[in-house]
């Protein structure tokens, strides 16, 4: 009995640090709480039980397998640096094309630093970037962004288009922090995972679409670019450098 009630113990510690995102930890939870199981397995005659155990075995050895193949992976892209080169009218580079590599479950919080969220299609171009964080893989639950504040007519309209993104990400259970700098130069994307994504022209790397009803109106995928230089690179990388 003891051992059944130490098993669960530390197997359902492993499902919160998995559900945390706290991967390496939930590993050696799930291979303690695995070897505990087959301890049990071994122990019991009933068949019924030996059922259950094995199939509760199986899950947790799946889902552990899984961490370990993710973490081999981001202990490898942490050597990682890539650079694109967007070129004049190129097309193919949404949002979802660039960064859904780097998306992965780790991420729980994301940086934006980008001093030009201020138009209206640069306002749609963020909201389209929250879009995609919240659909990729889903666990996203704060977006920092860093911009300066339009002094000109625009003012109120950012300060609303803003507010309404926030509003709107709220009701998807995910925070929107906005502040605002006058000395912002710099465009850059962070993740909580270690990834860092510098665009040259920031998050406004797109031309105009030719027509409301044209390809590529919504499908940034299919929208021609302006030329910029994409730099991504993983944090661990620049501290070994």
């Amino acid at each position: 009995m003891a051992e059944g009630a130490a098993a669960a113990a530390m197997l359902r510690r492993a499902v919160e640090l998995d559900a945390a995102s706290r991967f390496p930890e939930a590993l050696l939870c799930y291979q303690e709480g695995i070897d505990l199981l087959l301890h049990l397995l071994k122990g019991t005659k009933d068949e019924t039980k030996k059922s259950h155990y094995r199939q509760k075995i199986s899950d947790y050895m799946d889902r552990a397998e899984q961490i370990k193949k993710f973490l081999a992976q981001e202990k490898e892209d942490g050597k990682h640096h890539r650079q694109i080169k967007i070129e004049d009218n190129a097309t193919g580079f949404g949002y979802e094309s660039l960064f859904r590599r780097y998306l992965t479950e780790a991420v729980t919080e994301v940086w934006v630093e980008d001093p030009y969220v201020r138009h209206v299609h640069q306002l749609y171009n963020f909201l389209r970037f929250c879009e995609m964080l919240i659909k990729r893989p889903g666990r996203v639950k704060t977006i920092h962004l860093l911009t300066s504040e339009d002094e000109d007519r625009g003012k109120d309209l950012q300060a609303s288009g803003l507010e309404e993104i926030r509003q709107s990400l709220g009701k998807h259970g995910v925070v929107l922090e906005i502040r605002y700098s006058p000395s912002i130069h710099d465009r850059e994307i962070r993740f909580n995972s270690g990834w860092v994504i510098k665009i040259g022209r920031g998050l406004d790397y797109f031309k105009k679409p030719q027509g409301r009803f044209s390809l590529g109106f919504c499908d940034l995928d299919l929208r021609p670019c302006h030329e910029t230089t994409v730099d991504i690179f993983h944090a661990e990388h620049t501290k070994k450098i």
